[in-house]
């Protein structure tokens, strides 16, 4: 996985800058800054998603969440296992449920969620014993402008609640 890393960090960072962009999307609509986007085996974009839950009213509505869907409706297939995904934020639990059961071939990460990630902060749900399909992760890519992304946004949600007042 080491040499995967290495040979690949340039589109790594391409691929986890484009998903930074729907977070900023996303933080633009008033939802938390996260966003997706999965690449099928040939280096080809098929599908992006941006949390939304706020403008949807959807609990559901995680950037990996609609990434999954787009992605299985464009292959016409479940199964993502020749795909990657790359999103901002470790995924919470709902969404690494959903990337195990989608069979997803590599997820890239850019910064652990020490509150709720699930991949390798608060659990490790696809090493534990409950996952049936053993998910390739890599994280930290382009880290420290994900988490500054995130800290901005929280920053600026805060300031506006104390103005609230």
């Amino acid at each position: 996985m080491k040499d995967y890393f290495l040979e690949n960090y340039e589109t790594h960072c391409y691929w986890m800058k484009q998903a930074l962009n729907l977070g900023q999307e996303a933080a633009k609509a008033g939802d938390v800054p996260v966003g997706a986007v999965i690449i099928d085996s040939q280096g080809k974009l098929i599908a992006q998603g941006l949390n939304c839950k706020e403008q949807n009213h959807d609990p559901t509505a995680h950037a990996e969440i609609i990434a999954i869907r787009q992605a299985t409706q464009k292959l016409h297939s479940w199964y993502l296992n020749k795909c990657t995904l790359y999103v901002t934020l470790e995924p919470c639990i709902m969404c690494a449920g959903a990337i195990i059961h989608s069979r997803l071939g590599l997820l890239v990460y850019g910064v652990d969620d020490p509150k709720s990630g699930t991949i390798r902060s608060v659990l490790n749900l696809p090493d534990s014993a409950a996952s049936n399909h053993r998910l390739s992760v890599l994280s930290g890519i382009l880290e420290a402008e994900c988490r500054q992304q995130l800290q901005d946004w929280f920053k600026q949600k805060r300031n506006m609640n104390i103005k609230e007042q």
